[in-house]
């Protein structure tokens, strides 16, 4: 995952921080392999710990030799899919104002669930410290929802 990251110009945390993130949110996150056993892809994500019903998707990475297949679409049904079953009704991500592939696909996510992507600016330039010479753009955020059936009074 680490190298994945990498390769795609997103930005990287320490190989420890996605070995911790193996293990402790392995059941909120998905990867892909390839045949060699290589990542092919990833998504990691977790329950929002003050929203319940939240998913918070955190990174998608699609590793180039495997772009145009839909990888990350595929993920993201299913984590989508997975999630409602469990009473999750709303799927959260950040994403740069030029990052357009993000942008379509959680826009087409939202649009063939039949609900709505609502964007707001989140974090600012401020909000992170220059690394490298390099200050990060800011992040909007993306909510996606709500996911999944209306919860019954049966359901509390």
């Amino acid at each position: 995952m680490w190298r994945l990251a990498g390769e795609t110009g997103m930005d990287v945390n320490s190989p420890y921080a996605y070995t911790l993130w193996c293990r402790d949110f392995a059941a909120t996150s998905v990867v892909a392999r390839d045949a060699d056993g290589r990542v092919a892809a990833y998504v990691t994500g977790y329950v929002r710990p003050d929203s319940p019903d939240t998913y918070f998707l955190w990174q998608v990475a699609v590793d180039s030799a495997h772009r145009g297949r839909r990888l990350a679409r595929r993920m993201l049904d299913f984590i989508g899919e997975t999630f409602a079953e469990q009473g999750l009704r709303y799927l959260e991500a950040t994403v740069t104002p030029d990052n357009k592939a993000s942008r379509a696909l959680f826009a087409s996510f939202a649009r063939d669930l039949g609900t709505e992507a609502e964007w707001s600016p989140l974090f600012t330039e401020e909000h992170f410290p220059a690394g490298g010479g390099e200050n990060h753009d800011p992040e909007d955020l993306v909510r996606i929802g709500p996911i999944g059936p209306e919860p019954t009074a049966s359901d509390d």
